[in-house]
């Protein structure tokens, strides 16, 4: 799903926010997905069986990004992508569904994402759309993002 969304977004132009390199070829790409999902909280969305998407939930933002911890107990979506010959089905929505209950669930309000912010806001558009709010913005080197939070509880 990873190198197929490169693929779909390189074709609408947009190389700046996975590259151009199927992610699957990217110097650990593959090993980051596997610690996704075995570290973490990973749900994945299927139709009749086939795998349509996927959404890894954490305890808070990856080290590696410049973003501030929430500075209460919070969920964090880490990864959330579809099979883009699915689109426009609402998968995305329904994993993101699955994360607000989930979160509730745990006893924790608060729910974060970070994305991409550039192009023209696409990304922080569709998470408004699904009940975050944007927080912060931030650069990681000359990639730009957005964080965007939710209260579930």
């Amino acid at each position: 799903m990873l190198d197929g969304a490169v693929v779909w977004m390189n074709a609408r132009g947009n190389t700046e926010q996975w590259g151009t390199t199927p992610y699957s070829r990217k110097p650990g790409g593959v090993e980051r997905v596997e610690r996704y999902f075995s570290e973490n909280d990973p749900y994945v969305a299927e139709l009749r069986g086939v795998p349509v998407g996927a959404l890894v939930l954490d305890s808070g933002p990856s080290p590696r990004m410049p973003i501030a911890p929430a500075g209460e107990p919070e969920r964090y979506v880490r990864l959330l992508v579809s099979d883009r010959r699915y689109a426009g089905r609402g998968i995305g929505a329904a994993l993101l569904g699955h994360a607000v209950e989930r979160t509730r669930r745990a006893g924790v309000a608060l729910l974060r994402v970070d994305c991409w912010a550039g192009g023209g806001g696409e990304l922080v558009a569709f998470y408004r759309r699904n009940g975050f709010d944007p927080t912060e913005r931030f650069l990681s080197g000359t990639w730009p993002g957005q964080v965007l939070a939710r209260r579930v509880g």
